[in-house]
């Protein structure tokens, strides 16, 4: 069989999943937090027909005479890139200027994290993300006491923090509530202004390395690092917009132009796979 139709299959797949990122991409289009995938490609082995040779003197060097056999998925990468942020009023809904994560407790010992700020206070007091998992604050402190996630120094054998779900008791007698740029919650109760919780954010070396998990949660790999905790507004992982949500960082005019490369890239596979079946048949036909 001709290796052109093998590589015309082999482009056809990787548009396929092309396409496929794409949709997913416009379909969350106005998902709050979402960040874009892009798929890229890289050739497969060229089969060598001959290789190369230097020259003699009497005649010069030859190339290598190589044909490729087709392409193959390189990489299907997050994009994350800051989205706008869109106001929305609220004072519970914080946006995320900057590289930062929300960090929230995933119910079952872990930890997973988020860009989308649309949050609530439940029936307890306790200020959770629209799904009901608990959004972590940071307290200072060298001493693993209580319920909650140990924060470690760098050479992760020292306990410098901990993360713990965010309460405010009594919430229905609660008023003047705000939230500062650096994660604190300011409220009044019984007449006396109180400054309450940090609302913890967790910077990673590779953002790219964090892997999806649905809900519009992430959680941590070996590709994006070990999380680095902190306070917003320190350490570069950016600030706090209260009453404003991070939109998708999705440009429709973007994907449009690269569904319409992509669907025609799929048309080019085709024709090619349609050619070489057609030359296929001249060569049965030259027996008749």
């Amino acid at each position: 069989m001709l290796r052109s139709m093998y590589s015309g299959i082999s482009g056809m797949k990787n548009f396929q999943t092309k396409l496929d990122v794409i949709g997913n991409n416009i379909a969350n289009v106005n998902t709050f937090g979402f960040k874009k995938g892009r798929v890229t490609f890289k050739d497969m082995v060229s089969q060598t027909i001959s290789g190369a040779s230097a020259g003699d003197g009497a005649r010069g060097g030859v190339n290598p005479k190589q044909v490729g056999l087709g392409s193959q998925l390189s990489a299907i990468d997050t994009i994350d890139t800051q989205g706008s942020l869109q106001t929305t009023g609220r004072v519970l809904d914080v946006g995320i200027q900057g590289d930062g994560y929300l960090a929230v407790d995933d119910g079952n010992g872990g930890i997973k994290y988020t860009r989308a700020g649309n949050l609530y206070f439940d029936n307890d007091g306790y200020l959770v993300t629209a799904s009901g998992e608990y959004v972590l604050g940071l307290e200072q402190t060298n001493t693993n006491n209580g319920i909650g996630h140990p924060v470690y120094d760098d050479t992760n054998t020292n306990i410098v923090g901990m993360l713990r779900p965010i309460q405010i008791a009594n919430i229905e007698a609660v008023s003047n509530l705000s939230i500062e740029e650096n994660g604190r919650i300011n409220y009044t109760y019984n007449g006396t202004n109180i400054s309450g919780d940090n609302i913890a954010i967790a910077r990673f070396a590779n953002n790219g390395g964090l892997e999806k998990v649905g809900d519009n949660f992430y959680i941590a790999t070996a590709a994006s690092g070990i999380p680095a905790y902190g306070y917003p507004t320190t350490g570069g992982a950016g600030k706090l917009v209260s009453g404003t949500l991070e939109m998708s960082n999705v440009d429709l005019s973007e994907e449009f132009t690269e569904m319409i490369v992509a669907q025609r890239g799929f048309q080019a596979n085709t024709r090619i796979i349609t050619t070489s079946d057609e030359i296929l048949q001249e060569l049965v036909n030259l027996k008749r």
